[in-house]
């Protein structure tokens, strides 16, 4: 409340000046003399009672060159109450004035471009926005709420055709996003079995944004699908040299390229190299159960356990109560089985993944953001450390 009302000030003050000006010229004194309505609206305002500000201040201020300025703030204020409608009504009532100017006209339809995105009208925003850029006002805004637009409606080639327009006029760079709409018409591609087109579309966004792993492991699930194993190897191994922090999403297809060629002891020394550069649980736990298949449970229970003494974490002792409850040496199996249950509840608690962005918390990787919108900036979380 407190807030609005410092808002609400300069509302006032706008609305005051004019009341005082427009007395003056019907009068024709030289002094002008502020209204009794102005006043009352002031009243409200200082007993917190916005609302009845607000109405009194619409009264009093009628739409003409000189009081522009205090209908946008009025209209953005509704707009940021969640009271769109009002501010649809009041930014509209001054596009319809023929006394505006350009740059007010190009205001006012920022304003209710802005309005119909709160109201999620997009289509009608969008056609505002165009507008705007085609009158060469707000061109930055426009195309900054456009790519928001076309990004909510999935549509992927409006988005580059924007985000091309924009990167000159803004700091922030844009080839990552740039690279991430490529990959979406590569998957929709694939979808159709338009195998070529998809390839070209990951070729563009390796150049648009060569650090994003996105594109290479499509491309290497492509080349798995096409019996290509040693090309698609690579590819993986490519994109754990470039963001180690992805590796556990691509171990399953890299577990594929080395049973298609044979190899899975091939498989069991890249997890063991891995794990020399950086503990890593999930690769951790790839290499448990690589063991388990190979050399037995107890040779996985012996690796397991030196590395939870190294490296504690919750995955690692729950996957190690597994393979301890399944041996026939162990005792106490009812305590483990109980254990067991309480971490698998604290591991469902857990996200799974963070965003290193906005902090938005999710079950599954997502590449776009669904909080803030930013692309490759969800991280698989991370155990504590003691």
């Amino acid at each position: 409340m407190i807030e609005l009302a410092w808002f609400l000030l300069p509302v006032a003050a706008a609305s005051g000046w004019w009341a005082a000006r427009r007395s003056a010229a019907r009068s024709g004194h030289k002094r002008p003399a502020t209204t009794p309505a102005y006043f009352r609206g002031l009243n409200y305002l200082l007993n917190e009672e916005p609302d009845k500000a607000i109405d009194v201040f619409m009264q009093l201020v009628e739409v003409d060159s000189e009081t522009v300025e205090t209908h946008l703030a009025l209209g953005s204020l509704f707009r940021r109450r969640g009271e769109v409608e009002r501010a649809i009504r009041i930014h509209q009532n001054l596009i319809a004035r023929p006394s505006l100017d350009e740059e007010q006209r190009a205001d006012a339809l920022l304003e209710l471009a802005m309005d119909y995105m709160r109201a999620g009208l997009y289509d009608r925003a969008e056609n505002l926005f165009l507008e705007l850029k085609e009158m060469r006002h707000h061109v930055r805004k426009a195309l900054q709420n456009l790519l928001i637009i076309y990004q909510q409606e999935r549509d992927w080639r409006a988005c580059l055709k924007v985000a091309r327009e924009l990167q000159p006029l803004t700091s922030e760079p844009l080839g990552l996003a740039q690279a991430h709409y490529h990959c979406e018409l590569a998957e929709e591609a694939l979808q159709r079995g338009e195998v070529d087109e998809a390839a070209r579309r990951l070729e563009k966004a390796i150049r648009a944004e060569p650090q994003c792993v996105r594109p290479r492991h499509l491309q290497a699930r492509m080349a798995l699908e096409a019996g290509a194993c040693s090309e698609a190897m690579d590819l993986l191994r490519e994109i754990a040299v470039r963001k180690p922090e992805y590796v556990a999403e691509i171990l399953d297809d890299l577990r594929q390229c080395h049973v298609c060629l044979d190899d899975l002891e091939g498989f069991r020394a890249y997890l063991e190299t891995l794990l020399e550069k950086r503990f890593d649980v999930d690769v951790a736990l790839a290499l448990t159960d690589l063991l388990q298949e190979l050399k037995g449970q107890a040779a996985a229970s012996a690796f397991l356990s030196d590395q939870v003494e190294h490296h504690p974490n919750l995955r690692g002792l729950l996957r190690l109560m597994e393979i301890n409850a399944e041996l026939p040496d162990v005792q106490a199996g009812q305590v483990l089985t109980g254990l067991k249950t309480h971490l698998e509840r604290l591991l469902a608690e857990r996200p799974a993944y963070q965003c290193t962005h906005c902090g938005y918390a999710a079950g599954h990787l997502h590449w776009q953001c669904p909080s803030c919108r930013q692309w490759s900036t969800l991280r698989r979380t991370q155990e504590p450390k003691e």
